[in-house]
């Protein structure tokens, strides 16, 4: 049955008059009459009989009251965005593709917002393996966090913070028994950290335009790794500002800053456009990016 003859029907139920039903809906009484002629065929019950000067419900029709009312609800629920969305409720698991550092300092801050209202929601963390938006249109991942790079041209985006990158080595090591400059950085020996092997990045090509070169004595596929292993040698290797810094400490690690003209890094999250107005996917997108811009510096 068409939607608009349930509200028509509704209206009358709940007004017993055809006029007042053509005021509550803002049509004409004419139309309602003729609607009601419809109802009354499609039911096979007059619905509203005549009584003096007013109509009054047949036994059908009070029958019908509650339940079409309850029935419209349960539309308005479905057609409404976001209405009915309740939290508590939501069973789902969200998959997150983000970078081991941005992993290490949101995974507990995240789980333990998003338990507060979800207890049933799961999450699952994966590696930068699919960037583009693929993995996004393909819905093996549902946000995509970190340093956004060419995506998809439906891909929606939402920048979220800017961040700078530090120098982190032993809390021994020899540069911090002077003051760091350009020079003494780059006579460093460094870790690379990279998914592909690459060895360059900004950091060559700010140290060239002073005429430096810097030996990236190995490279790492992740932060952690490269944390791990500057704890264990005279190496130098690369984080991002004032993040983690009780993780630092607990490593024996200390950072610095680079002495060089560095661009900050922005960081965003993309989604595919088939989940903005999903109401789950976007109660997970505002805690998502609340954790990332709270910075949960542990």
């Amino acid at each position: 049955m068409d939607l608009n003859l349930l509200r028509v029907l509704d209206a009358l139920l709940q007004e017993n008059s055809v006029t007042r039903a053509a005021g509550r809906l803002g049509t004409s009484p004419a139309a309602v009459s003729r609607t009601l002629a419809r109802l009354r065929r499609a039911v096979g019950d007059p619905l509203l009989v005549r009584a003096g000067q007013g109509l009054v419900p047949t036994p059908r029709a009070v029958e019908l009251r509650d339940e079409v009312a309850d029935l419209l609800r349960g539309c308005d629920n479905v057609l409404r965005p976001g209405a009915g969305f309740d939290a508590v409720h939501l069973q789902r698991t969200f998959a997150v593709q983000a970078t081991d550092l941005m992993l290490s300092g949101l995974a507990g801050i995240l789980t333990e917002r998003i338990h507060q209202e979800a207890p049933n929601v799961d999450v699952v963390f994966l590696p930068e393996a699919a960037e583009g938006g693929p993995a996004l249109r393909q819905g093996s991942v549902d946000v995509e966090l970190g340093v956004l790079g060419p995506l998809d041209p439906e891909i929606r985006t939402q920048p979220l913070t800017r961040m700078t990158v530090a120098g982190v080595a032993r809390s021994g090591h020899p540069l911090f028994a002077g003051r760091i400059d350009a020079r003494r950085f780059a006579a460093a020996g460094h870790i690379g950290i990279s998914r592909h092997g690459e060895r360059l990045g900004p950091i060559d090509s700010a140290l060239a335009e002073r005429g430096l070169r810097r030996r990236i004595a190995v490279v790492v596929p992740s932060h952690t790794s490269a944390m791990i292993l500057a704890r264990d040698t005279d190496l130098v290797a690369l984080t991002l500002a004032d993040w983690l810094p009780g993780t630092i400490t607990a490593l024996g690690l200390r950072t610095f800053p680079i002495p060089l003209d560095l661009p900050a890094i922005d960081f965003g999250m993309a989604w595919h456009p088939r989940n903005s107005a999903d109401p789950g996917h976007r109660w997970f997108r505002e805690h998502l990016a609340a954790a990332v811009r709270g910075r949960p510096h542990r």
